[in-house]
C-alpha cells in the first residue's frame, strides 16, 4: 500500500488547482491524485471549447501561484460588464478602471487550461494515478484507504473530494447531496460577434431567463442562456442562422452582430449543497461540495476559495493534526460563511428578475438606475463579481 499524506479524488479544474497549490507549500507533503480520464492533450483554443469565468481575486491568487498568464492565447480579459433588464429601463455598468485594476477578472477556456495544469502536475512531482477510479474505501482511524480499478492500494491522513458535481466518491461515503431544481435549464455554447467585444461582458435578464455573454479569445463570446427545460432541445439542435436570430430577437443588438455560433450544449440548473462539507478524514472542495446558478459566473471562483482556505490551513500544521476531527472542522467553520452568502446571494438574484411582477420589475430599474448613477450603491455587486467577499474569520 502507497501512503500519501493527502489523496485528492479528482483531477480536473478544481483538484489540479489544489494539489498544485499543496505541493507549493513549505511543508513537505506527500500528494496523490486519482483522476478518472487522461487529459486531452491540448495547447491551443478550439471554437467549441467550453470556458469558465476567473474573478479578480482568483486571477490574483493563481498568478500568485504561478498558474494563470494574462497573455496566454486562451485567456481573455473582462473589462466591463454591462448589466440589465430587457424591457425596463434599469441598467448599470460595471468598468475596471474604477476599481483600479486591469481587468475584472478573465475568461479562461477550460481545455488547454486542463493540458497546462496537468503538465504542472507532473513537475511539481505528484503522484497522479491516471485514468483511475475507486473500487473501495475504508476510513479507518488515521487514514482513508481506497483501492482502485487497476489494482493500486493507497492511503492517506486526508483525503479532498473533487470529482465534480455528479461526485462518486460523495455517494461512496453516503453524502447526501440536497439541491432544489430550477424550473429552467442553461444552454451553452460559443459564439462569434462582428467587429469584436473589446473585453466587454453582459448580464442581461430576460421575461424567459436570464442570459450572460463572456468574451473570449477571437472575437468570440461564450454564452449561458437560461431557459425553460421544454425549450432546450429545440434550441440546442435547431441550424446555426435560426439559433442566431432567436439569440438576437431575445439579446438584442448590443453586443453587436453575431456571425457564427458553435456547438451547443445544455443541462439543469440547481441550486445544490452537500449536507456536511466534511467526513471523517475527508473534505469535499468544488462542485462536489456546492452548486450554484451560472449566471453570475461564481461556481469556479466559489470552489478556488475552498482551495484558499484549505491551504492556508495547511501551511500551519501545528493548529491540528492533518485530517483529523479538529482538522476538517476547522475547515467547515471556515467556509461556511462565504458559501452561504454566494449562494444565497445568486439564488436571490435570479428569483429577482425572474419576478413578472410590474411593482418588482419598477424597483429592479430603480436599482440598477440607481447604481448607474452611484458608485457607492454599485460597489457591492462589483465586489461580489470580483470575488472580493467575506471568507470567514481564522
Amino acid at each position: 500500500m502507497q501512503h500519501f499524506d493527502i489523496l485528492i479524488v479528482g483531477g480536473g479544474m478544481a483538484g489540479a488547482t489544489a494539489a498544485l497549490a499543496m505541493s507549493k507549500l513549505n511543508v513537505d507533503y506527500k500528494i496523490g491524485v486519482v483522476e478518472a480520464f487522461t487529459p486531452k492533450d491540448k495547447t491551443h483554443p478550439s471554437f467549441d471549447d467550453r470556458s469558465i469565468a476567473l474573478a479578480h481575486q482568483s486571477v490574483c491568487y493563481l498568478k500568485e501561484l504561478g498558474l494563470f498568464e494574462p497573455s496566454w492565447s486562451f485567456a481573455q480579459a473582462i473589462k466591463q460588464v454591462h448589466v440589465s433588464d430587457r424591457g425596463h429601463f434599469g441598467k448599470t455598468d460595471i468598468h475596471h478602471q474604477d476599481y483600479q485594476c486591469d481587468a475584472l477578472g478573465y475568461v479562461v477556456e477550460v481545455s488547454p487550461y486542463g493540458a497546462f495544469l496537468h503538465q504542472q502536475l507532473k513537475d511539481a512531482g505528484v503522484t497522479l494515478f491516471c485514468p483511475a477510479t475507486i473500487e473501495t474505501l475504508t476510513q479507518t482511524l488515521d487514514a482513508v484507504e481506497l483501492t482502485l480499478n487497476t489494482g493500486q492500494a493507497i492511503a492517506a491522513k486526508l483525503m479532498v473530494i473533487a470529482d465534480g458535481a455528479q461526485s462518486p466518491t460523495r455517494a461512496l461515503l453516503k453524502l447526501n447531496f440536497n439541491s432544489v431544481a430550477y424550473e429552467q435549464g442553461a444552454l451553452i455554447a460559443n459564439v462569434k460577434v462582428q467587429g469584436g467585444h473589446n473585453g466587454q461582458a453582459f448580464e442581461r435578464f430576460t421575461e424567459h431567463g436570464p442570459m450572460a455573454l463572456l468574451p473570449m479569445s477571437d472575437s468570440r463570446y461564450s454564452l449561458v442562456w437560461c431557459m425553460e427545460n421544454s425549450q432546450l432541445a429545440q434550441y440546442q439542435h435547431m441550424d446555426a442562422e435560426q439559433f442566431i436570430e432567436k439569440l438576437h430577437n431575445a439579446f438584442g443588438y448590443r453586443a453587436g452582430l453575431f456571425t457564427q455560433v458553435g456547438m451547443r450544449a445544455s443541462y439543469p440548473l440547481v441550486l445544490g449543497r452537500v449536507e456536511k462539507v466534511v467526513h471523517h478524514r475527508c473534505l469535499l472542495i468544488g462542485n462536489a461540495a456546492h452548486a450554484i446558478h451560472p449566471i453570475a459566473g461564481q461556481g469556479f471562483n466559489l470552489g478556488l476559495r475552498d482551495i484558499q482556505c484549505l491551504v492556508e490551513l495547511l501551511a500551519n500544521p501545528s493548529q491540528a493534526q492533518i485530517g483529523d476531527y479538529h482538522f476538517t472542522r476547522r475547515y467547515e467553520l471556515l467556509r461556511e460563511q462565504d458559501i452561504n452568502t454566494v449562494m444565497t446571494l445568486t439564488d436571490s438574484l435570479v428569483r429577482l428578475f425572474s419576478n413578472s411582477s410590474r411593482l418588482m420589475a419598477l424597483g429592479r430599474s430603480c436599482g440598477l438606475f440607481a447604481m448607474a448613477l452611484s458608485s457607492r450603491l454599485k460597489a457591492p455587486l462589483a465586489k461580489q463579481l470580483m470575488g472580493h467577499v467575506i471568507k470567514g474569520n481564522r
